[in-house]
């Protein structure tokens, strides 16, 4: 087959790694960069640090409203699959990029493979929520990483074409973590490994939001141990805007860096006594490795890792953070972590199931 895959945003590198290495032992890609994460930080350490092939084409769309932003990928990668014709499209996750491949080919009568299909958070307010449900409802191979998602797709009257194949960001984790020794990443931060907290912070809803920006910074730096907190761009610029950059440039609970490469990742979320997040990806890669989460939304598409006690939804009420964080610092781990997201093979399975076997 000849399939072109569109990728453009970090967690959409960490699970094509895998796929790209699987389709290509018996398919023609095309690997299709969108643009919209494009800093060495946010992309190109995750093409050299995960042997992800270099891009066939970069579109260089990055930044505006979503409006925008999608029209401009719409357009760009409609053009290119005219003159490429593949047999298939492949999109990941929820992003604008994923929306603007989907809907191209699906345009063209070219089939869809969504791979992390069925995930929803069931709040429509997310402009993920949207890019996800659309897309589900125009692929024709939809690639689920665990049961719920299954079940959210037949809830929808998706029964066709589904596929629960595992998390393909399982199958880089544990490739991956081999490579990394925690104790030694956390050293080059000034970091004990074990204790200490990762935060990451990137969804609109608290990054555009001065309140609850606010809020969650100065939780952070309240904390009993140290919070590392690699910053998003984004979320940079309204640290900035705001002052709490100048204001936590030398605060000794908290130190906000650029944002880490995959590899540090890895190894700083195994080597931290709990993650902080908004992040949908770094829950998974918590209950990966047994660390425990406290997510800083409302909703999670992951709703296995909450209720198998590793996961706390706290949303950026300061108290109900520091609360949680305390219940984790002074709760024994749950006592079993089920395998929700498979054995590791995902990326195997899809390009099996897309040759037809």
């Amino acid at each position: 087959m000849r399939i072109v895959s569109v990728i453009g945003a970090r967690p959409q590198f960490i699970k094509a790694a895998p796929v790209c290495r699987a389709l290509r032992a018996g398919n023609e890609e095309i690997l299709v960069h969108s643009g919209q994460h494009f800093d060495h930080g946010m992309s190109q350490v995750f093409f050299e640090e995960l042997g992800i092939p270099a891009p066939d084409y970069n579109l260089g769309v990055a930044g505006g409203r979503h409006g925008a932003m999608t029209g401009q990928m719409l357009a760009l990668i409609e053009e290119l699959l005219v003159e490429l014709a593949p047999d298939a499209v492949l999109v990941y996750g929820d992003t604008n990029t994923t929306l603007a491949g989907g809907l191209a080919a699906a345009k063209l009568h070219i089939p869809v493979a969504h791979v992390e299909a069925g995930l929803r958070s069931f709040n429509r307010q997310m402009p993920e929520e949207i890019n996800r449900v659309l897309t589900d409802h125009l692929s024709t191979w939809l690639f689920c990483p665990t049961d719920a998602a299954v079940a959210n797709l037949a809830a929808e009257g998706i029964a066709a074409g589904v596929h629960q194949v595992g998390d393909v960001m399982l199958d880089t984790a544990r490739e991956f973590a081999e490579r990394v020794d925690p104790a030694e990443v956390a050293a080059r931060f000034g970091l004990e490994s074990g204790a200490y907290y990762l935060a990451t912070v990137h969804r609109a809803a608290t990054a555009d939001d001065p309140v609850a920006l606010a809020g969650v910074t100065r939780t952070f730096a309240s904390l009993d141990l140290p919070v590392l907190w690699p910053v998003h761009p984004r979320t940079r610029k309204a640290l900035e805007a705001s002052g709490l950059a100048a204001e936590f440039a030398d605060a000794p609970g908290l130190t906000l860096v650029e944002p880490v490469s995959y590899l540090e990742s890895n190894g700083l979320l195994r080597g931290a006594a709990a993650l902080l997040t908004d992040s949908g990806g770094m829950q998974k890669e918590a209950y990966f490795f047994g660390i425990p989460c406290v997510t800083l939304r409302e909703e999670t598409e992951w709703v296995e890792t909450v209720e198998a006690g590793w996961n706390r939804l706290v949303g950026v009420d300061p108290k109900r953070i520091a609360d949680a964080v305390a219940g984790v610092r002074t709760s024994a781990p749950p006592a079993e972590r089920p395998a929700f997201y498979g054995d590791g093979h995902a990326a195997g399975e899809i390009a099996r199931v897309l040759a037809g076997g």
